[in-house]
């Protein structure tokens, strides 16, 4: 059998001047500056990465647009997970336009900043989530472990939407807090279409954390998950506030010791392939 690429599935630019990334402030220090493929560029070569999956950092549709034209003149940059507002009278119509690039292969509203903890339960959402199992795209969860019950019903509501829980939906690491989390992630083995992402990790872990503090966590996204449906991402840049690109390609390397090597394969790039390329992207 032929060796899946070597994917980062998790992965931003941004351009601060744009204007419409709210969450990126000065006081973010090292991050707070703009990034592109050529800084990404020297991370891919030394760990070996051959494509990238970029994902929206703005909730805008221009900056969905931004990223498939970045995409479009990036070999390496195989496919855009973008933003469009579910709650628009025409997210029929923008995610139809948006999803006639076959660079585009998934969508991912920013729950995690949304104050209403029921947002994802609306029912004006409905045709926005119909629309992205009519063009094929994935639906990426940024969630908190605060969602995760609404988010399983989302689930049983389209049985046909691809979806990819993000950043393990974002435990409290740095306190070692398991419960409830572990519990409410364990009802989605059931569910054979949900992916979950092995990134953020080391953002919520602390200043001083180690491998032993992640290891609990991802353990548990694996047993829930299987290899079969974990997906490994950097989450570069926001990476470097825990360490950097290197850092925790190191910790991954020493978490995914305990799994075969053809499970490590696929959670280091065969799943991503699966869930995001399959049908469209760049192959």
């Amino acid at each position: 059998m032929e060796k899946p690429p070597v994917i980062d599935a998790h992965q931003h630019f941004w351009k601060v001047e744009r204007g419409d990334y709210g969450w990126l402030r000065p006081e973010l220090g090292s991050i707070y500056r703009d990034f592109g493929p050529t800084d990404l560029a020297p991370f891919m070569v030394r760990h070996h990465i051959e494509k990238t999956i970029v994902v929206q950092a703005a909730p805008t549709v221009a900056e969905t647009e931004y990223l498939l034209q970045i995409a479009e003149s990036t070999a390496s940059v195989a496919g855009v997970v973008g933003w469009a507002d579910f709650e628009a009278s025409d997210a029929e119509e923008v995610i139809a336009r948006l999803s006639a690039n076959r660079l585009l292969v998934g969508l991912r509203p920013m729950v995690q900043d949304i104050a209403d903890d029921d947002w994802l339960l609306r029912p004006g959402l409905d045709q926005a989530f119909r629309a992205l199992v009519r063009h094929g795209l994935v639906f990426d969860a940024l969630v908190l472990p605060r969602h995760l019950g609404q988010l399983s019903r989302i689930v049983e509501r389209y049985p046909d939407l691809p979806v990819v829980i993000d950043h393990l939906a974002k435990p409290a690491i740095a306190v070692g807090a398991l419960d409830p989390w572990r519990a409410d992630m364990a009802v989605f083995q059931q569910f054979p279409q949900v992916f979950c992402k092995l990134s953020g990790m080391v953002t919520e872990a602390g200043f001083d954390w180690s491998v032993e503090d992640l290891l609990p966590y991802a353990r548990h996204i694996m047993q829930i998950f299987g290899p079969e449906r974990v997906i490994w991402g950097s989450d570069w840049p926001v990476v470097d506030l825990g360490g950097g690109y290197d850092v925790w390609r190191a910790a991954t390397l020493e978490i995914l010791q305990e799994v075969a090597p053809s499970e490590k394969d696929a959670i280091l790039g065969g799943n991503a392939q699966r869930l995001y390329l399959n049908d469209r992207g760049r192959s």
